[in-house]
């Protein structure tokens, strides 16, 4: 996933999600400009516990556990190594 140097867009997969502040979208944070599907997008958390609901483990694309896992190590998130 890559962000705008603004974060009010993400690239996933294809996908522009635009962030979806004001919209009153129920339970979502972005949606996709093409289809207007809503997405929850989560930072993640060094403690893990960053899923929406519940205490159990979040879902991390494919593409992305390789550099979850350093990011549970200390490893800066790509985009973010200057805070």
């Amino acid at each position: 996933m890559d962000f705008s140097k603004t974060w009010k867009t993400a690239y996933f997969q294809g996908r522009t999600l635009q962030r979806a502040t004001g919209l009153g979208l129920f339970d979502a944070n972005f949606y996709d400009v093409e289809t207007d599907e809503a997405f929850w997008i989560s930072g993640p958390k060094r403690n893990r516990s960053d899923t929406r609901y519940g205490p159990e483990e979040p879902t991390v694309e494919d593409d992305a556990a390789d550099t979850y896992r350093a990011f549970l190590q200390g490893a800066p998130l790509p985009g973010r190594e200057d805070g």
